[in-house]
């Protein structure tokens, strides 16, 4: 059984920073593509991050810069390091993570990740 715990979330000014974290249990981080994905009020959950399993990130364009994503394989978690902080960043994070290992085709969709976290909120103010 796959389980995904998010945490990290809360109330940030814009500019300030957060760190996510994605526990993973019933696998190995370090075989899979994981990735994030957040879902803003009254709008479409949307491609955040990823990072393959051979370590390879990729990040949509309206983070690129200023999120890191990272894992650490020892822990079994996933990472999201999210700098200079906007408005527009606030969102319920999710984990998630492909039922096969190694790559993942189409990797921005959501419909091609079959686990999922709970979530964790993340609100910045202006």
């Amino acid at each position: 059984q796959v389980q995904l715990v998010e945490s990290g979330g809360g109330l940030v000014q814009a500019g300030g920073s957060l760190r996510l974290s994605c526990l993973a249990s019933g696998r190995t981080v370090s075989r899979y593509s994981m990735a994030w994905f957040r879902q803003a009020p009254g709008k479409e959950r949307e491609f955040v991050s990823v990072i393959g399993w051979l370590g390879t990130p990729h990040y949509a364009d309206s983070v690129k810069d200023r999120f890191t994503i990272s894992r650490d394989n020892a822990k079994n978690t996933l990472y999201l390091q999210m700098n200079s902080l906007k408005p527009d960043d606030t969102g319920v994070y999710y984990c998630a993570a492909p039922k096969s290992e190694g790559g993942i085709t189409g990797f921005t969709d959501a419909y091609n990740y079959d686990y999922w976290g709970q979530g964790t909120r993340v609100t910045v103010s202006s």
